[in-house]
């Protein structure tokens, strides 16, 4: 059972672990402490929900729905592609620095429905949690700890960017600096729009 269970955190943790479009908007909102925890917390859930159903035969539905991957993979695009352009707006126009106590300028509402589409617009999240981790989980002696492996790496990595990226906010806090942060999260949101739209794998 530990097997599985190790197995799990480490499939799950290499899968995750590589910066899409989700992990650089939970990054993002981190560090400018626009309520991370409640973004990721929901990335965590969302995580836990679609590998469980993963593991129970939601699989095979969605191999027969090839068409309503197609129309999330362009509803996608959309949305990464508006992200991008208003990244590129915020670099190019510049803003405050971080206020080191202060809370985002975004309501919670706001933050949590961007967070819930750019995790659910992705294709690639379907194909990771519902078809590849449980194909590799239904292979395990114990798919219960499996699992829970998984479910804890999603855990882990979606508590260490919230933190990691709140601990660097005070060290953000020149008007530059968030211009460079701007620039970066829109070059990886376009580049990752363009994948999308190419049909190419993304990370989750």
């Amino acid at each position: 059972m530990l097997e599985s269970y190790l197995t799990g955190l480490l499939v799950c943790g290499g899968i995750i672990v590589a910066i899409g479009a989700q992990n650089a908007y939970v990054l993002g909102v981190a560090v400018r402490r626009e309520h991370h925890w409640w973004s990721a917390g929901l990335c965590m859930s969302t995580d836990a929900l679609l590998l469980l159903a993963g593991m129970f035969g939601v699989s095979a539905v969605l191999l027969s729905m090839p068409s309503a991957l197609e129309a999330l993979r362009w509803l996608g695009v959309a949305f990464l592609a508006w992200l991008a352009a208003q990244a590129f707006l915020r670099a190019a126009s510049g803003r405050q620095g971080l206020s080191v106590g202060g809370a985002g300028e975004r309501s919670p509402r706001r933050v949590m429905l961007a967070t819930l589409a750019v995790t659910l617009l992705n294709p690639q999240v379907y194909l990771d949690t519902l078809l590849l981790i449980p194909s590799i989980g239904a292979q395990q002696q114990s798919t219960v700890t499996f699992a829970a492996g998984t479910i804890t790496a999603s855990i882990l990595w979606f508590s260490l960017l919230a933190w990691g990226g709140a601990a660097l906010s005070p060290w953000l806090s020149r008007p530059l600096a968030w211009r460079a942060i701007d620039g970066t999260i829109g070059v990886m949101m376009a580049a990752i729009a363009v994948h999308l739209s190419l049909g190419a794998p993304l990370a989750a």
